[in-house]
């Protein structure tokens, strides 16, 4: 007698079709792994392309300006770390004016209060910003009541010092170490605002440092 087929033609090809859809899942899976991962390495090449552009263009620019201003109050600051402390018997020229800070004369500008009715040799007022003192300085723009004014107010101060500037832009600018800010009015609430918080403030390099004992040319 002879032996049944082991499947059927319908059940042969209902196998077949099976076979196929398996097949088809299968490429349509491997598919999508390919799109995706092409799309993950697409998305990193223009991150990391615009990344390099990005550096490029920055490299290319031109150094950043020697301060920074706060539009908040006004006060213009420079990189403590990129100012010179080394002293020197030899004239300094600084890129600001007054200076706020750089290289300068071993003696310091007596700063316990003092007002100086002449310019003052800047080599040693620096030395005396970094001790932590506030330099006021004015020149003929500034009203006399103001000048009177700041006088009285550096006089009760310690560890500040005041003299005219005739070349200064600014009417009144009052200098710390890295600091500046320039004013038109005694009564610029600024004022109080830079001397609390820059006379013997964080950005002194020698905190405690004497103000007195130093230079004097009243």
């Amino acid at each position: 007698m002879a032996s049944k087929s082991s499947s059927t033609p319908d059940q042969s090809r209902k196998a077949r079709i099976a076979d196929m859809r398996r097949a088809e899942k299968s490429r349509d899976r491997r598919n999508k792994i390919l799109v995706v991962t092409g799309s993950t390495v697409l998305v990193a090449g223009l991150v990391g392309f615009g990344g390099y552009v990005l550096k490029n263009q920055m490299d290319k620019k031109d150094a950043p300006p020697a301060f920074t201003m706060d539009s908040v109050t006004g006060v213009a600051s420079w990189d403590a770390k990129k100012l010179g402390r080394t002293h020197v018997d030899t004239p300094v020229t600084y890129p600001m004016n007054p200076p706020v800070g750089g290289d300068h004369n071993p003696r310091w500008m007596n700063c316990n209060g003092d007002v100086y009715k002449n310019p003052i040799p800047e080599v040693n007022a620096v030395h005396s910003l970094e001790h932590g003192a506030v330099w006021v300085t004015y020149n003929d723009k500034a009203a006399k009541a103001d000048v009177d004014a700041l006088a009285a107010k550096v006089g009760k101060t310690p560890y500040t010092l005041m003299s005219p500037d005739k070349t200064q832009s600014g009417a009144i600018m009052l200098s710390a170490w890295g600091k500046q800010l320039s004013v038109d009015k005694a009564t610029d609430p600024r004022v109080d605002t830079f001397f609390s918080t820059y006379v013997q403030g964080a950005q002194t390099p020698e905190p405690g440092a004497a103000c007195t004992s130093g230079l004097d040319q009243k």
